[in-house]
Protein backbone atom coordinates (compact mmCIF):
# COMPACT_ATOMS: atom_id res chain seq x y z
CA UNK A 1 0.00 0.00 0.00
CA UNK A 2 1.44 3.71 -0.63
CA UNK A 3 2.67 5.83 1.87
CA UNK A 4 1.05 9.46 1.20
CA UNK A 5 2.09 12.60 2.37
CA UNK A 6 -0.13 15.39 3.76
CA UNK A 7 0.35 19.06 5.27
CA UNK A 8 -2.06 20.88 7.22
CA UNK A 9 -2.92 24.36 5.76
CA UNK A 10 -3.89 25.30 9.66
CA UNK A 11 -1.69 24.41 11.61
CA UNK A 12 1.34 23.53 9.93
CA UNK A 13 2.25 19.86 10.84
CA UNK A 14 3.19 17.23 8.08
CA UNK A 15 1.60 13.57 8.55
CA UNK A 16 1.79 10.66 6.56
CA UNK A 17 -0.86 8.29 5.51
CA UNK A 18 -1.04 4.56 3.91
CA UNK A 19 -3.73 4.56 1.75
CA UNK A 20 -4.42 2.77 -1.12
CA UNK A 21 -4.21 4.01 -5.65
CA UNK A 22 -7.74 3.85 -5.00
CA UNK A 23 -9.01 5.78 -2.27
CA UNK A 24 -10.04 9.76 -1.87
CA UNK A 25 -7.48 11.66 -0.60
CA UNK A 26 -7.57 12.71 2.86
CA UNK A 27 -9.66 16.40 3.47
CA UNK A 28 -8.85 16.74 6.97
CA UNK A 29 -5.81 17.15 9.47
CA UNK A 30 -6.02 14.38 12.25
CA UNK A 31 -4.39 16.83 14.43
CA UNK A 32 -6.32 19.79 14.14
CA UNK A 33 -8.96 18.89 11.60
CA UNK A 34 -7.95 22.06 9.37
CA UNK A 35 -7.73 21.22 5.56
CA UNK A 36 -4.78 19.42 4.16
CA UNK A 37 -3.01 19.56 1.06
CA UNK A 38 -1.39 16.17 -0.40
CA UNK A 39 2.90 16.47 -0.56
CA UNK A 40 5.17 15.13 -3.64
CA UNK A 41 7.79 13.09 -2.89
CA UNK A 42 10.61 11.63 -3.95
CA UNK A 43 10.71 8.48 -4.95
CA UNK A 44 12.45 5.89 -2.85
CA UNK A 45 13.50 3.36 -5.76
CA UNK A 46 16.34 2.66 -7.10
CA UNK A 47 17.79 0.32 -9.38
CA UNK A 48 21.27 -1.48 -7.57
CA UNK A 49 24.07 -3.78 -8.43
CA UNK A 50 25.21 -5.46 -11.73
CA UNK A 51 22.88 -7.69 -12.91
CA UNK A 52 19.96 -5.53 -14.47
CA UNK A 53 22.12 -3.08 -15.99
CA UNK A 54 24.44 -6.46 -17.61
CA UNK A 55 21.64 -8.32 -18.57
CA UNK A 56 18.73 -6.24 -19.67
CA UNK A 57 20.32 -2.60 -20.81
CA UNK A 58 24.07 -2.95 -21.54
CA UNK A 59 24.48 -2.18 -25.41
CA UNK A 60 21.24 -3.13 -26.43
CA UNK A 61 20.35 -1.49 -29.57
CA UNK A 62 17.62 -1.58 -31.67
CA UNK A 63 17.46 -4.43 -34.85
CA UNK A 64 16.87 -3.66 -37.82
CA UNK A 65 14.59 -6.25 -39.99
CA UNK A 66 17.21 -8.15 -41.80
CA UNK A 67 15.87 -8.85 -45.89
CA UNK A 68 15.54 -11.97 -47.09
CA UNK A 69 18.51 -13.49 -48.43
CA UNK A 70 18.60 -14.00 -52.30
CA UNK A 71 20.08 -17.42 -52.15
CA UNK A 72 17.05 -18.83 -50.27
CA UNK A 73 14.90 -16.97 -52.65
CA UNK A 74 17.22 -18.66 -55.91
CA UNK A 75 17.08 -22.25 -54.34
CA UNK A 76 13.06 -21.98 -53.99
CA UNK A 77 12.97 -20.93 -57.60
CA UNK A 78 15.43 -23.47 -58.90
CA UNK A 79 13.35 -26.22 -57.06
CA UNK A 80 9.64 -24.89 -57.93
CA UNK A 81 11.09 -24.86 -61.52
CA UNK A 82 12.65 -28.26 -61.80
CA UNK A 83 9.13 -29.72 -59.88
CA UNK A 84 6.96 -28.18 -63.22
CA UNK A 85 9.00 -29.68 -65.46
CA UNK A 86 8.88 -33.35 -64.09
CA UNK A 87 5.38 -32.43 -64.39
CA UNK A 88 5.22 -31.56 -68.18
CA UNK A 89 7.58 -34.66 -68.87
CA UNK A 90 5.03 -37.06 -67.23
CA UNK A 91 2.34 -35.75 -69.00
CA UNK A 92 4.22 -35.92 -73.06
CA UNK A 93 5.50 -39.66 -71.88
CA UNK A 94 1.60 -40.57 -71.97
Amino acid sequence: MPIYEYQCRKCGRQFEAFQGITEPDLKTCRFCRGKVQKMMSLSSFSLKGTGWYATDYKGKKPQAAKPKSTETTATESSSASSDASATVKGTSDD
